[in-house]
């Protein structure tokens, strides 16, 4: 979507403001998804997916946000991303010296109606959102929130960046803080102030149409046209808000001493490839190759410049402890991001992936997606190394903790033994979505950037394979894993 990256949709000026102002990195891949394993990512700076799928921080786990607090650099998270407040997600926020939880996003548990009025919301939305009968669903909650949004105002992601502002005129002449900004939006459902909105007109007459499926597209063309609608209008908010924060800087001259980061977890199908949303398809660049623009005051005389170095969310980290000077434990696989700001490189290569679904690589002119011979993501013997066993929203199960074996630990668990935990799952679990299109394959990037023809290559296949193979091995996977995926 964004025009410095090649988007061609509408004009986002204020991340052209961004791009001018910073430099911007053309090659940064998630590492873990979805959500709370890429937060994970970002915090430990190393990757999740290889050993469990969403859940907490670990008890061994280095956490940017706690290492700066305990070096006195005051730490701060503004967010309404409520997957912090699950039992999946529970641990990231309490690394920081204080939070502020803005309420009301997609599924959040936020207000409390008995008798919702259902009829009315069955006449509000479209009835690909009508799953009402259930209190835990998240069309049922979105649907209360929704009756507390009226206003630009109310709007939770213009409600974090107000927070945001706010500590920013309170700290903004004190030394020593990191503060992380992050909201919801553009995520679906796809809801944005009706002035963003009203830029993008449709032939669309039904009810409210902006929570696509995770699934095929099987839309008609007019639903298909408001879905995209509905997302172009909240990036536009998303644009919007970052023109506050940038507008602040110049103002306030934060440009001198402050540095600004933007980046995000994931991104989205939006149709390519014939596809709605995320999880379930193989994880082309819609999905994995994400925005990051970096502006750090000390190398201002880079500023407008990119780099084409393959990066990935778990540099994050270790970029932020050497901003401050600190070191940087032996456990992080990213690297510091610093080097790079003043030279690009070629030597880099991005692992990334779901836990249980298939694993990627990518040095930048290429990616390559591996799924084993006869995938089944229901086998019997599929295990969890943690010392949390949460999923999204509850504990694991009571068949999967009856599992439980004592595993010796990993070379990033500090001499700590972990829990290998077998993950019980059936197609008929309330939420289960399967993998579909699990064939490995092949791109070239450059030539293909929309990953349509897939490579009949049998040496280059081979040489990727071979590259994520060693990627794998210097993150210490579980033995089954080689074995499973690759057969050794």
């Amino acid at each position: 979507m964004l025009n410095s990256y090649g988007g061609k949709y509408f004009e986002t000026k204020n991340f052209n403001r961004l791009a001018k102002k910073s430099i911007q990195f053309n090659n940064h891949y998630v590492g873990s998804m979805p959500c709370m394993p890429a937060r994970r990512d970002m915090h430990s700076g190393r990757l999740n997916f290889l050993h469990r799928s969403w859940g907490p921080l670990e008890p061994f786990d280095n956490s940017f946000p706690e290492i700066l607090r305990k070096n006195k650099i005051y730490s701060h998270l503004v967010t309404d991303h409520y997957h912090y407040f699950e039992d999946g997600g529970a641990t990231y926020h309490n690394r920081f010296n204080s939070w502020d939880f803005i309420r009301g996003q997609e599924s959040d548990p936020w207000k409390a109606m008995v008798q919702p009025p259902l009829e009315k919301f069955k006449e509000k939305f479209h009835k690909s959102q009508l799953n009402l009968n259930n209190r835990e669903s998240g069309h049922y909650r979105y649907a209360i929130n929704s009756e507390y949004i009226k206003e630009e105002k109310d709007f939770p992601s213009v409600k974090c960046f107000n927070s945001a502002l706010d500590f920013l005129q309170i700290n903004k002449d004190a030394d020593d803080w990191f503060l992380q900004l992050e909201t919801f939006d553009p995520h679906e459902p796809f809801f944005a102030p009706k002035r963003f909105r009203e830029k993008f007109k449709t032939n669309y007459r039904g009810p409210r149409l902006d929570w696509p499926q995770y699934d095929k597209v099987k839309e008609t063309d007019d639903e298909v046209a408001e879905l995209k609608a509905n997302y172009f209008a909240l990036v536009g908010l998303c644009d919007y808000l970052l023109g506050k924060i940038l507008d602040y800087f110049d103002e306030q001259k934060l440009w001198d001493n402050t540095a600004l980061i933007l980046t995000t977890d994931h991104g989205f199908m939006l149709g390519e490839h014939d596809w709605w949303a995320k999880n379930r398809m193989p994880m082309y660049n819609e999905i994995a190759h994400i925005p990051l623009f970096i502006y750090h005051p000390d190398y201002k005389q880079y500023v407008g410049e990119s780099r084409s170095a393959v990066t990935q969310n778990i540099d994050l980290m270790p970029t932020f402890l050497a901003m401050n000077n600190l070191n940087i434990p032996k456990e992080v696989k990213g690297k510091s991001l610093l080097d790079l700001l003043k030279k690009d490189s070629n030597i880099y290569t991005a692992l990334y992936g779901y836990w249980g679904g298939g694993i990627n690589i990518t040095d930048g002119s290429y990616t390559y997606f591996h799924y084993p011979d006869n995938f089944d993501q229901t086998s019997k013997d599929k295990y969890q190394y943690t010392l949390m066993p949460t999923h999204m929203r509850q504990f694991f199960s009571n068949e999967e903790l009856r599992t439980i074996k004592i595993q010796e630990p990993f070379s990033f668990t500090k001499d700590i033994p972990v829990m290998k935990i077998n993950r019980i799952q059936r197609k008929t679990d309330e939420g289960f979505k399967s993998l579909e299109d699990t064939k490995s394959a092949l791109y070239n990037i450059i030539e293909d950037p929309g990953q349509l023809n897939p490579l009949q290559d049998r040496h280059l296949i081979i040489k990727y394979k071979e590259k994520m193979i060693d990627s794998i091995k210097e993150n210490d996977p579980p033995k089954e894993l080689l074995a499973n995926y690759f057969n050794i």
